[in-house]
């Protein structure tokens, strides 16, 4: 009954989405949780890992994410001072590729942000902050650099953001003393909106779209302020100091990643460089938010975050080069455990299991979440490819598909 159970919500929570939305391929999941909706896969893998399907590499340097539609597979990678879309078929057969813009240059220079399928044309950002419009065949139907635009100045690492699309319009955030976020027509590239500026720098994160008492509301982080704007009218709602709810002492890093859960008119905000995480509740129209609970146990990277049930699975920031696995209670904010697993990295959802991709060494682990211990199930590791392991694993239809550097392998985990 519980397959059953699992099995209707799914059909429901994808009908419901496909209606409100039409086919929109997205980070981390349709609504950027973490959790890829899917059943019957493997509950265990066995030694050495779930089998390799096929593997590819050659098509650049990056740290993306795949993003897959119906048919195609996409990924991003940096050549010769270029950032790179490529498609492949689901067998791993290059399609084609289209140069979409300059890549960053000076501080891992591999590509960052991930393409955002919608409705039958991929959006995504450069590395230096060129809006781009690309059709199913690759060719860039328009066009633009809303950091020079906006006067917007890139971060040390770059432009990592991937845009939000929604409601046939494409919005991102340059940042600066002329926008804070920016509403572009996905048709025409034309402005539709612009959020009041609040005179700091972008950051990193790719922005949360939620549906807040039928309100949607698009939720990121800025330079030191956690911000709730208007998807409908850019109008900014309301703005948390990320930096004084933090009671950050010294200089802040400010080197904000994750995107934010919701649920319910909470939103939790994780990051790492010893930041807090923090739960904020919404007001009932949306247009207020107060802090409820804080936990300096929790505090994700680069690798994000999952809610399943009253709990939250992430990670901690311990430096850099370290961080424990951790679970947190989403209501009181609670620590359930803390546990040291080769290192820190990212983590998914898929049929009540967790998926983690350790950044260092490329070790991936299947873990059974439960808020009583760190219960992992079964382990291999990823040997192939080069530098950190930070693109995210992403399921779709019974594959794990894992990328590093320039490679990208595929398993089957289905039962």
């Amino acid at each position: 009954m519980n397959t059953l159970r699992k099995l209707i919500a799914t059909i429901i929570f994808i009908s419901i989405f496909s209606l409100s939305f039409g086919q929109h391929y997205d980070w981390r999941g349709q609504d950027r949780a973490g959790i890829y909706y899917e059943t019957g896969l493997l509950k265990s893998w066995p030694e050495g890992g779930p089998k390799l399907l096929w593997e590819v590499d050659g098509f650049g340097e990056g740290y993306g994410s795949v993003t897959i539609s119906e048919e195609v597979i996409y990924v991003t990678g940096r050549k010769e001072g270029e950032d790179i879309l490529t498609a492949l078929s689901l067998e791993g057969k290059k399609l084609w590729e289209t140069a979409y813009g300059l890549a960053w240059r000076r501080n891992f220079t591999g590509t960052r942000g991930i393409p955002i399928y919608y409705n039958g044309d991929i959006f995504l950002v450069s590395g230096t902050g060129e809006l781009v419009c690309i059709n199913s065949s690759g060719e860039i139907k328009w066009k633009k650099n809303h950091y020079e635009m906006y006067e917007g100045k890139p971060l040390m690492f770059g432009i990592s953001e991937s845009p939000v699309v929604y409601d046939n319009k494409v919005v991102v955030s340059p940042g600066g003393d002329i926008a804070s976020m920016v509403a572009f027509d996905i048709k025409s590239g034309d402005v539709v909106w612009e959020t009041e500026s609040l005179h700091e720098a972008p950051q990193y994160t790719n922005p949360k779209l939620i549906n807040h008492n039928s309100r949607k509301i698009i939720v990121t982080v800025t330079n030191s302020h956690i911000i709730g704007v208007d998807a409908d009218n850019g109008k900014l709602l309301w703005k948390l100091n990320y930096n004084e709810l933090n009671e950050t002492e010294g200089r802040p890093r400010n080197n904000h990643i994750n995107t934010p859960l919701y649920r319910d008119g909470r939103i939790f905000v994780g990051n790492g460089y010893n930041y807090a995480g923090l739960m904020i509740e919404l007001s009932k129209d949306g247009t207020d938010a107060k802090l409820i609970w804080k936990n300096k146990d929790i505090g994700p990277h680069t690798g994000g975050m999952v809610l399943l049930g009253d709990y939250i699975y992430s990670t901690s920031y311990l430096s850099n080069s370290m961080g424990n696995w951790v679970c947190v209670n989403w209501n009181n904010g609670e620590t359930m455990w803390s546990e040291r697993w080769e290192n820190k990295g990212s983590i998914i959802s898929a049929d009540d299991m967790l998926y983690i991709f350790e950044e260092k060494g490329g070790n991936v682990g299947l873990v059974n979440p439960t808020p009583e211990k760190f219960d992992l199930i079964s382990s291999f590791k990823m040997t192939k490819g080069e530098g950190p392991f930070w693109a995210h694993p992403v399921i779709r239809d019974g594959k794990l598909y894992l990328r590093h550097g320039e490679v990208l392998m595929v398993y089957s985990i289905k039962q």
